[in-house]
């Protein structure tokens, strides 16, 4: 990792534009399409590069938001966010139409901005930030509300996450300290204090009876999941007979689920320069045509500004 090199700072941008479409009052375009999640996207973008000026950002897209290889892994993963199932490909997500009509409009201005936009075949943005804070080579800013990144902190490698749970404004700074004092494990760890734990919104069904203390208990005493589950099967280990029994009866659970926690790390995506922030719109023109259809005068502006530093 080379500070020198600059920072990069890489974009839960459904996390963001969810957010946006919820957390702030209808915006009308002047045709009267509600362009609030447009806005607040712009706005975040220009809060998060005033204050920690990154010099390379990418905008981290959902390509597939429940990748088919997920479910079948784990078929009840994000199940409850479906709305149609289609056989020929990705199953389509509850998204509000006030807020769908809205991501080509986020899209065509981050283009005319020249802010990298990035997503792989067959998986979610979560991948796509895992690959790419892989080996950086500079410090990496995560932006999510999204707790399943916080496997990706590491203070070595100048990765760490700003939680937006609380609002972009109130984030929080995310380093391998903040994770064992919240959770009681290693950044390390947090995948298979994930995978133990459950969690509901995604899914996540978690060994029975075990939740967030019992997870961090037993991770801390045996270090992974794998140790965890090779200690249950094994009559001569200490595992106490409660815990050990609930191991055991999540088996199946257990074999699939750390796949769908993890996220990927290795995917073929772009680096280096073709992640650069540019320091003014790489389409002026295309930007004010945009500026002008959907009133986007003050937030535009503003991150015009911040981005010519």
């Amino acid at each position: 990792m080379n500070s020198d090199a600059g920072r990069l700072m890489l974009l839960d941008t459904a996390s963001m534009y969810f957010r946006a479409f919820f957390g702030a009052p209808e915006a009308p375009a002047p045709d009267g399409t509600n362009v609030n999640a447009v806005r607040g996207m712009l706005s975040y973008i220009s809060q998060l590069v005033d204050q920690y000026r990154p010099t390379h950002l990418v905008c981290c897209w959902d390509e597939d938001w429940r990748p088919g290889w997920r479910v079948e892994l784990l078929p009840t993963y994000k199940a409850h966010r479906v709305v149609e199932a289609v056989p020929a490909g990705p199953d389509v997500e509850e998204v509000p139409d006030p807020l769908e009509a809205q991501l080509p409009i986020i899209l065509d201005v981050l283009a005319a901005y020249g802010i990298a936009v990035v997503g792989a075949p067959e998986h979610e943005a979560d991948d796509v930030i895992g690959t790419l804070a892989t080996d950086a080579g500079m410090p990496v800013d995560v932006v999510t509300g999204d707790r399943d990144l916080f496997q990706l902190v590491d203070d070595d490698a100048g990765v760490r996450v700003l939680y937006i749970g609380k609002g972009v404004g109130r984030h929080e700074r995310v380093d391998e300290s903040w994770v064992l004092e919240k959770y009681g494990v290693a950044a390390r760890q947090y995948a298979d204090f994930a995978t133990l734990r459950g969690d509901p919104s995604d899914g996540l069904p978690g060994v029975k009876g075990v939740g967030e203390k019992t997870a961090a208990t037993l991770l801390q005493r045996f270090g992974d999941l794998p140790s965890l589950v090779a200690a249950a099967g094994d009559p001569a280990s200490d595992l106490a007979p409660g815990p050990r029994g609930k191991i055991k009866e999540a088996a199946d659970y257990l074999l699939v689920a750390p796949k769908v926690v993890a996220v990927v790390r290795d995917l073929d995506l772009p680096r280096g320069d073709a992640l650069a922030l540019p320091s003014a719109p790489a389409d002026p023109d295309a930007l004010d045509a945009l500026v002008e259809r959907w009133g986007l005068g003050s937030p535009a502006e503003r991150l015009t500004k911040v981005l010519a530093g």
